[in-house]
């Protein structure tokens, strides 16, 4: 099975190596350096700006903003933002406030009479900004990317599309992240100001605060220095699918620099454009940690004892993945401006934190999958796989599941059966607990002719996950009987249990959430997914090859879980 899914849902991974950099080397040395190996790992192909006490300390670009052309990322190249859009959106929100014109305890029917009034009248501006509103988010919508994103849409048209949809749960009781909340918003900027979110956004922010790179995204116009949008795929990169930028609107549509966005930081510690009242409100968190627009979190950094705040937000976009960070008692920023995709921000500003703040740091580590693609294409398969067995044991190295059995399935697609075989066993070899490994595996065999081989690893494939319908498929194409697993009945009571959050690292958790008899679960900045029983303790996803166990001490309380994924085990503790 093919697993090429590595979308921005769940792939949170650190591995530790401390730094070997010399003391002498100044923090903004140490950042850059750090920067440079990333971007030499294939890990961020982008821009940074780093600034500490008020001052930037870095700014500089890593690769390509155009990879057909030769141009080189720098500090004014144009990103689209994703999700950072929401802060300005919200920002927009709390003016219209400072002007008299809204009210955050307002309900939506208020501004959008033609709203139904079912759902309308129980939300408020407050829940729309604070992603409690219930909403559901039209990004999770089952082939919303194949059907819908290349569509354009005028804002109240597009609305339709999850206006009439029944509430996920009571407005402000839970936090569902939901893109449809700021759309929402946005139409009522329109509503209310009878302006274009564009021209409104232009006036009210962009021109007073002088962002004359920042903007609305809209394939149309000429828009100098804009970095193109790519995803990796096997040893390279492809241009990343198109989306229509009408769809993520007022919550993911803007562009924007390094240069831009700390200027907006600077902004954002006046009350230039917003009231110090309004701006209070901005920044204070409601529920899971979030604001308007903004995320506000307390993190250790390395091993210090006491903790920082941080006002924070990513955003991904087709192509682009963004991380925008703020300390506001110590003028602390960090802007991370990615275009190849989906990367590990998150790890890299961890880092970078640790930096700032004298910790002991994690180097990156060198894929062996990406050193194995090039020992094959120049040398031999043995001394392939001597190398492998030689960078496992190098700490400088990481080996990670999803990038070798891409691997596997690059070689496959080249012809090079032997040598696709040779990396899905030494995948196998290393994760023998994966049913996915199996599952590839038993697509080369079969690809090979090896029917016998290829039941062999497809009914591996299912012992570890019964729930593989890929391998079922397989197995019954290749003669089998193949029984399907049902689900474990799991009393609503237990389930109850395991609400909560669960913090996996200092700024990524997972909040556990439960609607009637069906338990969700949504990562920091992700969607939300359903989780379905295996066994009373265990639950699998559907949306990716993971798997959850809840696990209780010896009182029966629920303690912490561990997402199973690509074939590692990351705890996460239960949090308050």
């Amino acid at each position: 099975m093919n697993t090429r899914f590595t979308h921005r849902l769940l792939a949170f991974i650190l591995t530790v190596l401390l730094s070997p950099y010399a003391f002498a080397q100044s923090k903004a040395d140490k950042i850059d350096a750090l920067m440079r190996l990333y971007h030499e790992n294939r890990q961020f192909n982008g821009t940074v700006l780093v600034a500490e006490n008020g001052k930037v300390i870095v700014k500089k670009g890593y690769g390509l903003a155009n990879m057909e052309w030769n141009i080189a990322n720098t500090p004014d190249t144009k990103f689209r933002l994703g999700s950072v859009t929401k802060q300005f959106t919200a920002f927009l929100i709390m003016q219209l406030v400072d002007q008299g014109k809204l009210k955050v305890n307002e309900k939506v029917t208020t501004y959008l009479p033609d709203y139904p009034k079912a759902t309308g009248d129980k939300i408020t501006i407050h829940h729309l900004l604070t992603h409690t509103s219930g909403i559901p988010n039209y990004t999770s919508f089952p082939k919303f990317f194949q059907d819908e994103s290349r569509n354009p849409y005028k804002p109240e048209a597009f609305v339709k599309k999850f206006a009439d949809m029944q509430l996920e749960f009571e407005p402000g009781s839970k936090f569902s992240y939901s893109n449809s909340g700021y759309f929402l918003l946005g139409v009522i900027i329109e509503k209310v100001t009878g302006k274009p979110y564009a021209t409104v956004l232009q006036e009210a922010i962009l021109t007073p605060a002088q962002l004359k790179d920042t903007g609305y995204d809209l394939a149309g116009p000429i828009i100098p220095k804009r970095a193109a949008a790519y995803e990796r795929n096997g040893g390279g990169f492809v241009n990343a699918p198109y989306i229509d930028m009408t769809i993520p609107y007022a919550a993911g549509s803007l562009y924007s620099t390094v240069e831009d966005l700390y200027r907006w930081d600077q902004i954002l510690y006046s009350d230039k454009l917003l009231s110090a009242a309004s701006k209070t409100a901005l920044f204070t968190p409601f529920r899971d940690h979030y604001a308007y627009g903004w995320g506000v979190n307390k993190a250790k950094i390395g091993q210090r004892k006491d903790s920082v705040q941080l006002v924070s937000h990513s955003g991904g976009i087709n192509g682009f993945n963004t991380q925008f960070t703020r300390i506001p008692k110590e003028k602390h920023t960090i802007i991370l401006l990615n275009n190849t995709g989906g990367t590990t921000l998150g790890a890299m500003q961890d880092n970078i934190l640790k930096i700032l703040y004298d910790q002991p740091y994690e180097n990156p580590k060198k894929p062996i999958a990406a050193a194995l693609r090039q020992t094959i294409a120049t040398s031999t398969l043995e001394k392939a796989i001597q190398q492998f067995r030689v960078l496992k044991n190098d700490k400088a190295y990481g080996l990670n599941e999803d990038e070798m059995n891409s691997l596997g399935y690059e070689l496959m697609r080249d012809g090079k059966l032997n040598e696709a075989l040779a990396v899905f066993n030494l995948n196998a070899e290393s994760f023998p607990n994966s049913s996915n490994v199996y599952d590839s595996r038993g697509e080369a065999y079969m690809a090979k002719g090896d029917k016998e081989l290829s039941i062999k690893d497809y009914k591996k494939s299912l012992e570890l996950d019964p729930r593989n319908t890929n391998a079922g498929e397989m197995l019954k194409k290749l003669g089998e009987t193949v029984e399907a697993p049902k689900d474990a009945t799991v009393s609503v009571e237990m389930l109850e249990k395991y609400v909560g959050k669960y913090e996996l690292a200092p700024t990524f958790s997972i909040e556990i959430t439960r609607t009637d008899s069906q338990l969700f679960g949504q990562a920091t900045g992700q969607g939300k997914f359903e989780l379905f029983p295996e066994t009373e303790t265990k639950f699998y996803l559907k949306v990716v090859p993971a798997k959850v166990t809840f696990v209780r001490d010896e009182k029966g309380q629920v303690t912490q879980l561990i997402l199973h994924q690509n074939g590692r085990d990351m705890p996460g503790k239960r949090v308050p």
